[in-house]
C-alpha cells in the first residue's frame, strides 16, 4: 500500500516464481482430471500454444498496468483480488510450453521453447520502459501514499519498473540457458545412436 517498488515484486513472485514452480511439482496425474472435459482440454491445447500463451499473457500483464485498472485493484479489494488470479493463470500458461507436465499437452521442442523463452524477455521491454523513464508519477495511489525510507514516488516508481525488468531477466536468461543445455543434450544423443 505504500510502495509501487515492493508491489511489483509482489507480481513478479505471483508470475515469474510461483506458476513455473507449480508446474514443476504438480504431477501429471493430479491435473489430467481437470483437463478431463473436452471444452477444457481444447481451451487449455490452444491457450497454451507458444503463440497463444504468448499473446495472452502479455495482454493480460499489460492492460493491468494502464493505470484505471491499476488504481482500480489497489483501491478495491476484490479487484485486487481478481487480478492476482489472472496474473497466475496466465502466467500457469505462458509456462506450459515450457515446462507442461502433460504428454497430452506437451512442452513445445527445445527450438521454439528457446525462440519463445527470448521472445518474452523482450516482450514486456516497451511497458517496463514507459515505467521506468516516465517524468511523472503514472499512478496516483503511490503519488498520495506516505513515503517510506524518503524514497519519492517517481524514485519508487522507477525502481519498480527496474525491479520488473531485472527480474524477467534473472528468471528467463538461466531458463533459456537450461533449455538450450537440454536440447544440446537430446541432439548429441540423437547423433551418437
Amino acid at each position: 500500500e505504500y510502495l509501487f517498488s515492493a508491489h511489483m515484486a509482489q507480481h513478479i513472485i505471483l508470475t515469474l516464481l510461483v506458476p513455473p514452480l507449480l508446474l514443476l511439482g504438480t504431477p501429471g496425474w493430479l491435473i489430467r482430471p481437470l483437463i478431463k472435459p473436452k471444452l477444457i482440454f481444447n481451451a487449455m491445447r490452444f491457450s497454451s500454444k507458444p503463440l497463444s500463451a504468448f499473446v495472452i499473457f502479455n495482454v493480460m500483464f499489460v492492460i493491468w498496468h494502464f493505470p484505471i485498472f491499476y488504481e482500480g485493484a489497489l483501491n478495491n479489494h476484490l479487484i485486487h483480488i481478481l487480478e492476482h488470479i489472472l496474473f497466475i493463470s496466465a502466467s500457469v500458461i505462458v509456462w506450459w510450453p515450457v515446462l507442461s507436465p502433460l504428454h497430452e499437452i506437451p512442452r513445445s521442442s527445445y527450438p521454439v521453447q528457446v525462440l519463445y523463452l527470448v521472445m518474452l524477455t523482450i516482450s514486456q521491454t516497451p511497458l517496463f520502459a514507459v515505467i521506468t523513464f516516465s517524468s511523472d508519477v503514472i499512478y496516483n495511489f503511490y503519488d498520495m501514499a506516505p513515503r517510506m525510507w524518503g524514497i519519492s514516488s517517481l524514485a519508487d516508481q522507477q525502481i519498480g519498473g527496474i525491479i520488473m525488468k531485472l527480474s524477467w531477466i534473472f528468471v528467463f536468461l538461466p531458463t533459456i540457458c537450461i533449455v538450450f543445455i537440454h536440447w544440446y543434450h537430446e541432439d548429441s544423443k540423437m547423433t551418437s545412436e
